[in-house]
This record gives C-alpha cells, structure tokens and sequence, in this order.
C-alpha cells in the first residue's frame, strides 16, 4: 500500500443495509472504520446494541466500527470516503462534506442510481463539486447486503483510473471471503448499477402477474440489450455489461426477492397501488426514480429501450401493468441484436 495503511481511519457515509454491510466489511478487514448516519436517533440506537438492527438484524458490528451523525467527528483524519446514500441525496451530502475535504482526500461511490437534479452520473457530479483534482472510484456489482454482513461468499467491482488508489481500496477490501474485479469503466459500471434497477421492476411485475420463467428470461436477455445499447451510448464499454457490473447485477436483481427493486415490480404486479408498494419496502426504491433518469437518458441519445420505457410508462403515465406487457409483445417483430 501507499501511505494509506489500515491504521488510517475510513469513512463510510450512509447507514442504510449496503452502507453499514460495507462499514463491517473494512472493520473486519482491520481497517479503523467510521459509519456516519443522518439521524442521531439511529446512531444512538446502533451504539446501544452495537448493531444496525433496523437494517441488518441479529448480525454484531466488529469492535473497530464507530457510528456518529456528526459529519465533522466522522470525517476528521479521514482520507478516503466511501459514500452509501440514495441517489437523490449523494449531490446534497457533497455538499455538506465540503468544508471536511482535504488536499489528498479521495472517494468511493457505492451509490446505485443517476442524479436527478442534472440526470448526470454521480460520479460527474462528484467531480464538478469536489474539483478534478480528488480522485474518484465506483464500487459496484451483485452483491446483497445482508449476504456481505454475514460473511458469505461476494465478488464486486470497483472502478477507478488512480492505480494507487484502486491498489489501496483493494487491500482495505479483500479477504478470503470477498473479491474484488477491477475496471477502468467508471461511466459502465455506474450505468449498470442504475439501468438495473428498472429492469428488475419489470421482472418482478412479470412474476407477479404470474407470467412465468420463459418471461422473466426474455426480460433479463433483452433488458441486458438494452443496458448496453444505452451504456454504450454513453460511453461505456461493451465489455463492462458482461461483467460482473453489467450481466451480473442484472441477474441478481432480477431473480432474488432480497431485491428491494424486484420485490416492488412484484407487488405492482400482484396489483397493489403503488404509492403503497413502495412505503411497504420500507426502505429507498431507486428503480422509481431510476426509471424517469433512464427514460430521458434514452430520448437524449436516441436509444431505444422499450422495456425501460414501458416501466416508466407505468411508474409515471398510469399505464396498467397489463397495457405495458401486451404493447411489449405486440412491437413489430425483428431480429435479435
């Protein structure tokens, strides 16, 4: 490693289930790690049971993992700054980390999701509020929380064009118990984390309508077509969406109900109302958001993807589940690209 050793201390911002199964991770690598939580409630809940019951019941938090809501207290000596928030709120949290950021501070987003402010890659909206001068990494793949909290076997990847920084984050993470697959795409692996997220509304409406395995197939094929198409676009590489960033989280989210996103597509296509499929996750639904992000990412680059688009359609133009499927299978046939 660099002067970063494991006795530096790192900060993890955001103590959701990802945030906080993260936070234990680099604890039990060694690391000194600081897990920093919006509400002061929930941090005094956390230290009284030295656990993230809300999030991650029944699993103990590591000795050197510290929780606090104070931003100041968490970041003081900190280098490097894993950030684990909800998309909407990574641009707002920058915002407030500034006064804390120092000459060689670097940072990680875990978050999975477009900003939607701008519809820009949070990466970018990192570099235009930190400066290009603080080096940034995206760390991202199929990986459930709760599986990482219980120390079960997890590959990831983890994005950066700072070799030293990708070395440095590499030795803070892995152990015999998660690997960690490197790439130079930071616009792939980031735009695979959040087309995802809509695709895997559609797999789980698809099941909650009670369509079957040969439809939840299609679905992930050619939604996996249209996450590259619409990757590529953008600047992405071909290569990152076979991945492990790409194909892989694909599949995961699609196909696992520990999906907060398919678990939701299941409930609208169990017909339940919306508004209340999302407040019974009990936690932040990206795809809901994800899905205006990459509707108008699409029309911007005039790609096409028609079932991103239908479950916007559903989300945001009343389009009934059932309408949305029936147009799907109705397009004009062609070959498959």
């Amino acid at each position: 490693m660099s002067n970063t050793s494991k006795t530096m201390p790192i900060a993890v911002l955001g103590a959701g289930s990802w945030g906080t199964a993260l936070a234990m991770l680099l604890a039990r690598n060694g690391n000194e790690t600081r897990l920093w939580a919006r509400s002061s409630e929930h941090v005094e809940q956390m230290r009284a049971e030295s656990a993230n019951e809300k999030y991650l019941p029944g699993i103990s938090f590591p000795e050197n993992l510290s929780v606090s809501s104070s931003l100041e207290a968490t970041l003081k000596s900190v280098r490097d700054i894993l950030i684990v928030v909800p998309s909407h709120a990574f641009r707002p949290l920058l915002k407030q980390i500034m006064p804390f950021i120092r000459s060689d501070s670097r940072l990680i987003s875990a978050c999975k999701g477009l900003d939607p402010e701008s519809g820009d890659l949070l990466i970018n909206v990192a570099a235009d509020i930190l400066g290009d001068t603080v080096p940034l990494a995206v760390l991202s793949g199929p990986n459930f929380a709760g599986e990482l909290a219980n120390n079960l076997p997890t590959a990831t990847t983890l994005a950066s064009l700072d070799k030293q920084f990708f070395a440095d984050l590499v030795e803070r993470m892995k152990n015999d118990r998660f690997r960690v697959y490197g790439s130079d795409d930071l616009i792939g692996v980031q735009l695979g984390g959040a087309i995802k997220n809509v695709i895997a509304v559609g797999a789980g409406m698809a099941d909650g309508m009670g369509f079957g395995a040969n439809a939840r197939t299609a679905l992930i094929t050619r939604g996996l077509v249209e996450l590259t198409r619409l990757g590529v676009a953008m600047g992405g590489k071909d290569s990152t969406f076979r991945g492990m960033a790409g194909m892989g989280d694909l599949v995961l989210t699609c196909t696992d109900n520990q999906s907060r996103n398919r678990r939701f597509g299941l409930a609208i296509g169990k017909g339940q109302d919306l508004k209340q499929a999302e407040a019974e996750i009990g936690q932040v639904v990206e795809a809901v958001r994800n899905a205006k992000e990459v509707h108008h990412l699409a029309k911007e680059k005039a790609v096409e993807v028609p079932i991103c688009d239908a479950i916007y359609n559903i989300l945001y133009k009343d389009v009934s589940p059932e309408v949305a499927a029936h147009n799907l299978l109705t397009r004009d046939l062609k070959f498959e690209d």
